[in-house]
């Protein structure tokens, strides 16, 4: 599914559609350059959850966990992973699956090789200063 979206609030209504058929276990990959919106999808996502607290990247944290109504958010970045056998270490991919919880991962390519093999790949592209490309696809 490609979606152009022209601001914020198109982003939002698209954030809310993506929700109404998450079911639990998913991982979502988001791709696209700094600044092309991936936090900012994930946090219309985590609201479209029920999410009350405020979203932001973990970057230095590797790993947000946030609680909504429907489902837990867990929020992955990996941008500053250098060595996958980091995140072995910690364990953080034995969040990937969880049945009550959808996983968010930014700069998943970091990692490639730890991720399932089904997954949901949103690959955003910035084509002005509010507007974005959505592509969205299932990949076995």
């Amino acid at each position: 599914m490609e979606k152009i979206c022209k601001n914020l609030e198109d982003t939002k209504a698209l954030a809310y559609e993506f929700v109404k058929n998450l079911k639990g276990g998913e991982v979502v990959i988001l791709q696209g350059d700094l600044g092309a919106g991936k936090t900012t999808f994930t946090q219309s996502v985590a609201k479209a959850l029920g999410i009350k607290e405020p979203v932001t990247s973990p970057t230095f944290t590797l790993m947000n966990l946030y609680v909504g109504d429907k489902l837990k958010l867990y929020h992955f970045d990996m941008y500053r992973i250098e060595d996958i056998d980091e995140i072995l270490e910690t364990g953080l991919t034995e969040y990937f699956g969880n049945l009550d919880a959808v996983c968010f991962v930014e700069w998943a390519e970091n990692i490639k090789p730890l991720l399932p093999k089904k997954l949901v790949k949103i690959s955003i592209t910035k084509l002005g200063e509010t507007e974005r490309k959505f592509v969205i696809e299932n990949i076995d």
